[in-house]
């Protein structure tokens, strides 16, 4: 049986599910959107085409496996998207919960079957009927649990807020030994400059205890601070509204030091280096284009 074992965002990577993008089903129709960038790249006919993000994966592939990475991919399903694994099931300590997402991902998980399958049962939880919650919205922070999620009002409005409160009280039942901390999200269907999809879209923790944030897509500035008074102000790396767009916080860690982004981020990667990060730069810039980066592509099962 595969173990599982989750604490954190940047200890040393070593098993991870990367998302795959054969068959993807061609350019979708606006309608078939569910997020504002790909509303955006659909309407300027600039949605990535399948080679282009075949290869941007292949790229992330072999810098997991220069690390030693253990790789795991889902099993393809004809004319689907299964580049964002993050958001279809994630780790915390020893269990994985497989997420309540939206309607027309749901047929992800069947990808990912033969992975759940090498698992004991009694480490794979699910929520009850009501929570709905996808991992991009989950960080795991040693003795916390930080989610991003929407109230009721927004919940129920904007169909890029993919994450309630029923799941953040599960989440604090199944983990009660964590600190699990909430925090509430801006939402747009139609700005996707005005729209933190996910956690990790604004917000996420790195190594030598720094975090990168982008302040505007909290709603509420108390949060904010709580994360200034959590990490301290020289810890936090700000970014700007037009490279939360781009997708900066959206990075992925191998190790405590060793960090995967896109090369286009000139100013965070220099910060990061200046930082004595290693970073590994890569193209990624069509995966961007779907509002999800390297973070959102990787399911991390083992880290050490």
């Amino acid at each position: 049986m595969k173990l599982l074992n989750i604490n954190n965002e940047m200890g040393m990577l070593k098993t991870v599910v990367l998302g795959i993008a054969d068959d993807l089903g061609g350019i979708p129709k606006l309608s078939e959107c569910y997020d504002p960038k790909s509303k955006e790249n659909v309407e300027n006919g600039t949605f990535p085409i399948e080679k282009a993000l075949c290869k941007e994966l292949n790229e992330f592939y072999n810098i997991l496996l220069k690390y030693d990475v253990e790789v795991l991919r889902p099993t393809q399903i004809k004319d689907l998207n299964q580049i964002f694994t993050r958001d279809i099931a994630f780790v915390i300590d020893n269990k994985i919960i497989l997420s309540n997402i939206i309607k027309e991902r749901e047929i992800e998980i069947t990808g990912i079957s033969y992975i759940l399958d090498s698992i004991n049962s009694k480490d794979i939880l699910r929520l009850n009927d009501k929570s709905r919650i996808e991992g991009g919205d989950v960080i795991v922070h040693n003795d916390f649990i930080f989610i991003g999620y929407s109230k009721e009002n927004d919940f129920n409005k904007y169909k890029v807020s993919r994450t309630n409160i029923d799941a953040v009280n599960d989440i604090k039942n199944l983990f009660s030994e964590k600190q699990v901390i909430a925090f509430e999200l801006k939402k747009s269907d139609l700005d996707p400059r005005e729209n933190a999809l996910h956690l990790d879209c604004c917000f996420q923790p790195i190594g030598k205890g720094i975090a990168i944030i982008y302040e505007g897509g909290f709603k509420n500035i108390a949060d904010v601070d709580y994360l200034i008074n959590m990490f301290g102000k020289d810890n936090l790396i700000k970014i700007s509204k037009e490279e939360m767009y781009d997708m900066n916080s959206n990075i992925f860690s191998i190790s405590d030091n060793i960090i995967v982004s896109e090369k286009s981020f000139i100013r965070l990667n220099s910060i990061l280096r200046k930082r004595d990060f290693i970073v590994e730069e890569i193209n990624y810039s069509e995966t961007a284009k779907m509002e999800g980066l390297l973070r959102c592509s990787t399911m991390p099962l083992v880290r050490l």
